[in-house]
């Protein structure tokens, strides 16, 4: 598959200057040295990678790893390719579920709950980066001229969410939070193509999504009555850097030369003067341009925790409620135990390496954190 892209937003030349002096290469990431093993022909990266026409386009942090042509080098040494698998934005978290399970791709960047569904089936993944602070966002949308303004006006009528995605989490919570459930309402499971054109067409009364609801509003179809913006940041939808069980058992060298690629990929994102060229990037790959701007405006953290890949507790924390809501929602049938799920020793080297141990500092959970709901709390008194 072709990783070929248009002309880098980025500033290609400044990428790479910036990239060749902070990695260091030869010596920041370990070589291979993988004893008896033979290494793969190559290595499979899911997530931030999609077709518009007959043209691959990258986003966020595959753009990046991808632009600044380190890892690609790397593993060329090694006589390994690193390959884009594209995913469609309406079948993301199933697309990635399915390629780990039959063993198409090694690595991905995808959500937490169909992650965490992929490992209560017994399709082990490892997750070796935290995707920053803040996560991503979810909103309540009614149609334009709707006199409803709150979920709780919404009882009895219809409501479409994508199920199994990451934001159904934030919903669930919301849901709870107001001790409601799915059964007070008339429930579509929609993709968000479809439930933007059913909120479009005045077929449904709400729509729980993603940044798409924004599109909505820019076209005067729809208004935003709730979002993760206002809810505690453990709320947010998230993603993060997993990588399949057998793969980082078998080369764990390999998947440090990675997560140190990544991470360095986030410092450079994370600085103030680079914000610009990323909005150029989200916006040639993902969604129009005054999308992510509102998207990438956010009081709740700081442009530079947006990147952070720390395991702080607000990770923690987060995927123990994800587990535990997912139980008690049956989404999945078995706990998974979040602590051998994250494996944080490649994170840690990466950051001593490339000399950015103090660069970020943990997310005060005081704060970041909500409350445990009462389906956490009585799932923990089990």
């Amino acid at each position: 598959m072709s990783s070929r892209q248009p002309k880098s937003p980025l500033g290609r030349r400044e990428l790479l200057k910036y990239l060749g002096t902070s990695l260091a290469l030869g010596a920041v990431a370990p070589r291979l040295s993988l004893a008896n093993t033979p290494a793969p022909g190559a290595i499979r990266f899911a997530g931030g990678a999609s077709f518009s026409g007959a043209q691959l386009r990258l986003s966020s942090y595959a753009y990046i790893l991808d632009n600044q042509g380190w890892l690609k080098t790397q593993l060329a040494q090694q006589g390994i390719k690193l390959e884009w698998f594209a995913t469609a934005h309406a079948a993301t978290g199933p697309m990635i579920n399915e390629a780990f399970a039959n063993g198409s791709t090694e690595f991905a960047v995808y959500g937490d709950l169909p992650s965490a569904i992929l490992n209560a089936g017994g399709i082990e993944t490892r997750l070796i980066v935290p995707n920053g602070v803040g996560g991503s966002d979810a909103f309540l949308v009614v149609p334009k001229g709707s006199t409803a303004k709150t979920l709780e006006d919404l009882k009895g009528k219809t409501l479409a969410v994508h199920r199994g995605r990451p934001w159904e989490l934030p919903l669930l919570r919301l849901l709870d939070s107001k001790r409601l459930a799915y059964q007070d309402f008339k429930l579509y499971n929609m993709n968000p193509t479809a439930g933007m054109a059913a909120l479009a067409a005045k077929r449904i009364d709400g729509l729980f999504t993603t940044l798409d609801a924004y599109l909505l509003e820019e076209k005067g179809v729809g208004q935003i009555i709730w979002s993760t913006k206002d809810a505690p940041l453990d709320w947010r939808p998230r993603t993060e850097l997993f990588v399949s069980k057998s793969f980082v058992d078998r080369y764990p060298q390999l998947t440090q030369t990675v997560v140190t690629a990544y991470v360095s990929a986030a410092h450079w994102a994370s600085q103030p003067q680079n914000r610009e060229a990323m909005v150029k990037v989200a916006a040639a790959s993902e969604r129009p341009e005054s999308v992510i701007r509102r998207s990438y405006d956010d009081d709740n953290f700081s442009w530079k925790d947006k990147w952070s890949p720390l395991f702080n507790e607000l990770v923690y924390e987060h995927y123990r409620k994800t587990v535990a809501i997912a139980l008690d929602k049956k989404i999945i049938a078995r706990p998974v135990d979040v602590d051998k799920w994250f494996d944080t020793r490649f994170v840690t080297t990466a950051l001593r390496d490339l000399k950015l141990t103090d660069y970020w500092q943990p997310v005060a959970t005081r704060t970041a954190v909500s409350k445990p709901e009462h389906i956490v709390s009585r799932l923990a008194s089990r």
